[in-house]
């Protein structure tokens, strides 16, 4: 399982190091293809659970939460709208769904969680900096799980969230957190974001990344799957890889907008 896992890494690793260095339309092709998968992923998740989404309003969603976080439209809103307003109407004519009010809902909640988690890394990447605040983002979530792994899996013994996550453990997070801090005081080495902004992140992202996890996790456990699909063996799906990104890009973005003040 290590030995898959760590291939895995290797492999992916540097098609996303390329795509964030490269940036503008590169990135955005990058995270919008890895909003697709994940959406796709959860639709699948969806169906093993009984509902009947709508596959093709989530995906339409995640592409134009994305584009619009990387020029903001009024044609990509008013298309945003049409395809709130058509999934609702697209549920009065299906004979194929026993809770429509559901499959519905799930169509769009995949969309917009998706979609807007991913929006908020595109629109990261814009700022001033965004290559570093991107890094941060990154380079803090993957070093967290993987700390979190590894201290969990050897030192774990005190269960933090079993109801929803029975392998997690108190000790898994405090290596996940020392992780985290790893990652972020290596961007804040190589970048001008300063070391105030590692520690500040370092100390707030740890639980916006937990809940991430954590809500997937409940997700996966509902609908009785073990990971939103096997392309990554030894990882699970795209979903399982960014839902701590979900949450932490979105926590970045915000703290890169209205906290500069920490920046030091």
């Amino acid at each position: 399982m290590l030995r898959t896992r760590i291939i895995t890494a290797l492999v992916a690793l540097p098609i996303v190091i390329g795509a964030v260095f490269a940036g503008r339309l590169w990135f955005l092709a990058g995270i919008g293809l890895i909003g697709l998968i994940a959406g796709w992923e959860f639709s699948q998740m969806m169906k093993a659970g009984g509902y009947r989404t709508t596959p093709v309003f989530t995906l339409g969603l995640i592409v134009l939460l994305v584009l619009n976080s990387y020029r903001s439209d009024f044609s990509l809103t008013f298309i945003i709208t049409v395809i709130l307003l058509a999934s609702l109407v697209w549920q009065l004519f299906r004979t194929d769904s026993a809770a429509p009010t559901a499959d519905w809902s799930l169509t769009l909640t995949g969309g917009l969680y998706i979609g807007w988690g991913m929006a908020h890394l595109v629109a990261l990447r814009q700022l001033g900096d965004g290559l570093a605040w991107v890094w941060l983002a990154l380079l803090y979530t993957w070093g967290a799980d993987t700390f979190a792994y590894f201290v969990g899996r050897s030192l774990g013994r005190h269960k933090l969230w079993p109801r929803h996550s029975p392998k997690k453990t108190w000790e898994g997070l405090i290596g996940g957190i020392g992780g985290g801090l790893v990652g972020a005081a290596i961007v804040a080495y190589f970048s001008n974001l300063g070391w105030g902004t590692a520690l500040v992140i370092g100390a707030i992202v740890p639980i916006a990344g937990l809940f991430g996890d954590l809500s997937i996790s409940m997700m996966k456990r509902h609908v009785g799957v073990k990971d939103s699909s096997n392309l990554f063996p030894g990882h699970g799906g795209f979903l399982d890889r960014i839902d701590s990104l979900l949450f932490v890009s979105v926590v970045v973005y915000y703290y890169a907008v209205w906290g500069g003040v920490f920046t030091f």
